[in-house]
């Protein structure tokens, strides 16, 4: 089985500085791989890359087997879905909110409404769809924004540390949520934090950058127990 997203030799620049290095790295469709590294190690710089958001100065980036650069740009990002730290809504209700994307793309009526309300039935916001985003907690903001993906049905979902500004019973009940209805649903995911304990939670694999440098993928008591290298291991002890 070919891998859903392939990477080679690749680097990406920002401001003419390398920000990320990555040799080698297949992600088979369907899994839930988990990114981890310190603040400012290149995390988010994958996600921008995988997004096409950002082109990198060498190497290639395979998704289905087409080099991204081959994909037409709207085509592409139909197959996606990104998930910020922050959530992004509009001052409108929560199910105007988790419809919006899939009204953009001039879907009918009754499929809008349909998903709609299935995603936020999964999402724990169903009660919530008549209120308006300016009323919502942090953590029924990102149910929502979660909910507004999904719904979307992309193939790929990047997560950029979505529960990072939330308070841990918040965080730790999202987590929960989202870590069961990935194994259920099977969708390619990319999650990044910078905590080990929940890239155990959320993935069978995790992906460690360090300095900007993919420095090691393995299970999370692999990469706990055997780190690639010194700056591994400085990283997970800060962590411990």
């Amino acid at each position: 089985m070919n891998p859903f997203i392939e990477i080679h030799d690749l680097q990406v620049k920002r401001k003419e500085l390398v920000a990320l290095d990555v040799d080698d790295l297949s992600i088979p469709r369907g899994e839930t791989l988990t990114v981890v590294g310190p603040n400012g190690a290149g995390k988010s710089t994958l996600l921008l890359a995988l997004s096409n958001l950002i082109r990198p100065a060498r190497g290639e980036i395979r998704v289905d087997g087409k080099p991204l650069g081959q994909w037409d740009d709207l085509a592409y990002r139909r197959r996606l879905a990104y998930v910020f730290q922050s959530p992004l809504l509009m001052d409108m209700t929560v199910e105007q909110n988790v419809a919006l994307g899939m009204n953009f793309r001039g879907m009918r009526r009754e499929e809008v409404q349909e998903r709609s309300m299935k995603w936020m039935k999964r999402l724990g916001v169903d009660s919530l769809s008549k209120r308006r985003a300016s009323q919502l907690s942090g953590g029924e903001a990102q149910r929502v924004s979660l909910a507004r993906a999904f719904a979307l049905d992309p193939e790929l979902i990047l997560l950029d540390e979505p529960f990072a500004a939330l308070d841990p019973p918040t965080r730790a009940g999202l987590l929960s949520d989202l870590s069961g209805l990935l194994a259920d649903d099977h969708r390619t995911t990319i999650f990044v934090t910078h905590n080990l304990n929940e890239a155990a939670q959320m993935g069978s694999r995790v992906a460690v950058i360090v300095g900007g440098k993919l420095k090691q993928v393995g299970t999370p008591r692999q990469v706990k127990l055997h780190p690639a290298d010194e700056s591994v291991a400085a990283f997970l002890k800060e962590m411990f």
